[in-house]
């Protein structure tokens, strides 16, 4: 009768045993540090543009506050997709970092078959900067304002196009949006690339261009090209003759490229917290602030859930733009 009464005990005691065993041994596991070996931030883009020259510049910091060097992984190709697909199928350990700009809010509307969802696969950190994109005409061209280039491409149908650094751009989509809007005849002449984009404005064969605020600028500056509006509710301290679309009484025309930083979804809260504190100090320090301003990026710097925020409204903005315009790449 001792033993039938003391065997329940007997295993009560293993079972608790084990659960302490397991508790010892979780409870180190958990507090392991973070970091404990180098990261990457992959750049879903050639070295040399915004999000590489963003990318770079947090790598520096990163490697200063975390006391792990972090190395930038470059991995262009298919419209960002490679790079961006790669990290969403890579492990949620807060060691695999994205630095994307808006490519990441277009692409899942843009491409039939794009490697990721945006809002399923990846955790928002924090919108670094970002910067409208601009309409320009060739310094000869006779629209002098937004109103007298509407009013041109009304009088004239099928005679005037727009080019842009790429389909399934920003830019691209900002001109599109503009057309829509206007309910213009105006053809897209898509380029590869800013640099391509502007020798043809440059040269006056396409006179009309949609683009970045960093692209354009120079030659706005220079007076080789016109900027006629900024696709913004405010125009830019940069750019300060240059005129936003919002203040030209043009609502609902805004239209930006964002740079920011992203992690795999399932990546622990405590971590991103952590990548998202140091990030945010980082952006405090005039250095980094510099940097941004001199490729024309305006400092953002939000909380992850402010910046799902922001991607949730740039996948209904383009979206929206992308199937009204009609627009496919693959």
């Amino acid at each position: 009768m001792k033993y039938r009464a003391c065997k329940p005990l007997l295993v009560y005691a293993a079972f608790a045993g084990g659960i302490t065993i397991a508790i010892a041994i979780a409870q180190p596991l958990a507090a392991q540090p973070f970091p404990t070996k180098p990261l990457r931030i992959v750049v879903p883009f050639a070295p040399g543009g915004a999000s590489d020259v963003i990318a770079r510049i947090v790598a520096a910091k990163l490697t200063d506050s975390l006391g792990q060097t972090v190395v930038v992984d470059n991995r262009p190709g298919a419209g960002a997709n490679i790079g961006i697909g790669l990290v969403a199928k890579s492990a949620a350990d807060g060691y695999t970092l994205l630095v994307a700009s808006s490519a990441f809010t277009v692409n899942p509307t843009l491409y039939a078959n794009a490697p990721y969802d945006a809002l399923r696969d990846f955790q928002m950190i924090t919108c670094v900067g970002s910067s409208p994109n601009m309409v320009a005409v060739h310094a000869a061209h006779p629209a002098k304002s937004v109103k007298e280039l509407i009013d041109l491409v009304r009088a004239q149908p099928g005679k005037h196009n727009y080019s842009s650094p790429g389909a399934g751009t920003t830019p691209h989509l900002s001109g599109e949006m503009f057309r829509l809007a206007f309910k213009l005849d105006l053809r897209h002449i898509p380029y590869n690339g800013a640099g391509p984009q502007i020798q043809s404005l440059l040269g006056n064969q396409v006179p009309i261009g949609f683009a970045s605020v960093p692209s354009f600028a120079p030659q706005v500056k220079a007076g080789t090209l016109r900027g006629l509006a900024v696709t913004a509710e405010k125009r830019m301290s940069l750019l300060p003759d240059v005129p936003s679309m919002g203040e030209l009484g043009y609502k609902g025309m805004e239209g930006d490229t964002f740079q920011g930083i992203f992690a795999p979804s399932a990546t622990p809260k405590p971590i991103i917290a952590r990548l998202h504190s140091d990030i945010i100090k980082a952006m405090t320090t005039q250095d980094m602030r510099d940097r941004l301003t001199a490729i024309a990026m305006s400092p953002v710097g939000n909380t992850p859930e402010e910046f799902t925020a922001q991607v949730k409204a740039d996948i209904a903005r383009w979206g929206k733009v992308i199937r009204e315009g009609g627009i496919k790449v693959d």
